[in-house]
C-alpha cells in the first residue's frame, strides 16, 4: 500500500461517526409528516441515493410532493447535525496527517448532500485535507455503479492501480473493489453485519483508525 498516490473516501461511517444518525432519518422524517413508517423502513433505505430514497417515499408512502422538495426538507431536518454534532471517527486526523505527509491526494465521494458534508468537515476542522467533494448526485449514480469513484479519482488525477477507496458498508466496498481499485475498509457498527464479506473482501481491514500505522 506504499505505492498509492491517492485515497478516495466515503464519508458517514468511515470519515464520520454518522451512521446512527442515518438509520433513523427515515422514520424520522415520515414522523414528522405524521405518517408510520413500516418495519422494513431502514432496510429499504440503507443502499438508496437520496433520489431513489425520495422517489420511495413518493411511490410507498404517499408524499404528495416534488422529489427534490422532499431531498431539501429532508436535508434541512438533518443538516443541524452535520454542522454541530457529527463527529470524526476517534483516530482518523493522525490517519489524514500521514496522509498529506506523504503527498498522497484525498477527496470524498458519499452518497449524502454537499452541504451535509462541507458543514461536517468544517465543524471538525479536516476541511484542507480534501481536495474536492463528489456526491452520488452529482455522479448521477448510486455505489452500486463504480462510476463515482472513477469520477472521484479523475479530480484526484490518480490512476487506479494506485487509488485506495476507503469504505464501509459492504455493498459500496463491493462496487470499488469489483471496479479494480485498492480497498481499504474500517469497521463500523452498522456494517457488522457484512463482517465476514468484508474481511475477505478488502485488500486492508482496520478494526480502527488506530490500526493504520500498524497496516499501512
Amino acid at each position: 500500500m506504499r505505492g498509492i498516490k491517492g485515497a478516495i473516501f466515503d464519508a458517514d461511517g468511515t470519515l464520520f461517526d454518522s451512521m446512527g444518525l442515518w438509520d433513523q432519518a427515515g422514520e424520522l422524517y415520515l414522523k414528522r409528516k405524521g405518517i408510520r413508517p413500516r418495519k422494513d423502513i431502514r432496510q429499504k433505505l440503507e443502499t438508496m441515493t437520496m433520489e431513489e430514497s425520495a422517489e420511495y417515499f413518493r411511490t410507498s408512502y404517499g408524499i404528495l410532493l416534488h422529489k427534490d422538495q422532499i431531498i431539501d426538507e429532508f436535508n434541512t431536518m438533518i443538516y443541524d447535525y452535520y454542522k454541530e454534532e457529527i463527529r470524526i471517527k476517534p483516530g482518523l486526523l493522525s490517519v489524514l496527517e500521514d496522509l498529506k505527509s506523504r503527498g498522497i491526494r484525498m477527496c470524498i465521494a458519499t452518497s449524502t448532500n454537499r452541504l451535509l458534508i462541507e458543514a461536517a468537515l468544517k465543524n471538525n476542522g479536516i476541511d484542507s485535507y480534501f481536495t474536492g467533494i463528489l456526491t452520488c448526485t452529482e455522479a448521477g449514480a448510486g455505489k452500486r455503479n463504480p462510476r463515482i469513484y472513477e469520477m472521484a479519482m479523475g479530480i484526484i488525477g490518480t490512476k487506479k492501480v494506485e487509488t485506495l477507496v476507503l469504505e464501509d458498508a459492504y455493498f459500496a466496498a463491493e462496487t470499488a473493489k469489483n471496479a479494480g481499485f485498492l480497498l481499504a475498509v474500517i469497521r463500523d457498527l452498522y456494517s457488522e453485519k457484512d463482517r465476514g464479506k468484508l474481511l475477505k473482501l478488502a485488500d486492508v481491514y482496520l478494526e480502527k483508525w488506530e490500526d493504520w500505522g500498524h497496516k499501512m
